[in-house]
């Protein structure tokens, strides 16, 4: 059996004394392409926040490699859904990406060769050397969202957590930026949120449906069961431009079952 890289159990959490997930069970192997998906105020981003170890259960437990979330936050990429940067600022995606690498300890001192890098093997992974000279204002939504995920990849994560990061892409970019991610997988465990059901690519290994309580489906379908509990109401999945897998016929999974 692959061994499990993010584990949670139980996980309990509210805000202001409303609940947003409740008895939630998930557990992540290394490896694992899981999208994370759901309609908006369903527990997403919360869910993603507590693996992060940003946020703090209620009730229950979030143990990455073992650990709570912060003790190995080093071994933890991030891109978060609004990714604040000044478009008119001056700067080259290269220094964008530097960004990365800066350590509190050393705050904002030259960077060294091996930073440097470490930028370029990011970037060629994520295909988007060719743009470092380039001010960061001139890409476009899908280079730009390549930029970040090359960003948080340069300190060599062996788990990347990323929040909508279909949300910019236009359609004719969705294919590319897909098979980045595929590539990426090789190497790397990914965990990706989205609200659009379109993100659901051939490349993806699971599928978990969040509103409150959690669906799993441990492969790159998901049932109709799933769906609709989740959401709560029916749901038609339309599917065009990129391979998708949509709506397999297979008996319900419920938390990670």
């Amino acid at each position: 059996m692959t061994e499990p890289v993010i584990e949670v159990r139980d996980l309990w959490f509210s805000f202001n004394g409303q609940p947003v997930l409740s008895g939630v069970n998930l557990t992540v192997p290394r490896g694992d392409f899981l999208i994370v998906i759901g309609p908006n105020g369903g527990g997403k981003t919360t869910l993603l926040k507590l693996m992060l170890g940003l946020y703090t259960p209620r009730r229950g437990s979030v143990a990455v490699f073992g650990e709570p979330p912060r003790r190995v936050s080093q071994r933890i990429g991030y891109v978060p859904q609004n990714v604040h940067i000044n478009k008119d600022f001056p700067v080259s995606v290269l220094a964008v990406v530097l960004m990365g690498r800066l350590r509190a300890s050393r705050g904002w001192s030259r960077h060294s060769r091996e930073d440097r890098r470490a930028a370029q093997e990011a970037m060629e992974q994520m295909r988007v050397w060719d743009y470092r000279d380039r001010r960061i204002g001139e890409l476009s939504g899908g280079q730009l969202q390549r930029v970040f995920i090359a960003r948080a990849l340069v300190s060599a994560p062996e788990i990347l957590f990323l929040d909508e990061a279909m949300a910019s892409i236009d359609a004719q970019s969705r294919g590319e930026f897909h098979e980045a991610l595929q590539a990426l997988n090789r190497t790397v465990t990914i965990v990706a949120v989205s609200h659009d059901l379109m993100i659901l690519s051939s490349h993806v290994k699971s599928v978990a449906c969040v509103n409150g309580d959690l669906y799993h489906h441990d492969s790159g379908e998901i049932t109709r069961e799933m769906l609709d509990a989740a959401y709560h109401c029916p749901v038609d999945l339309v599917a065009h431009g990129v391979p998708h897998r949509v709506l397999g016929r297979h008996e319900e999974k419920r938390k990670d079952d």
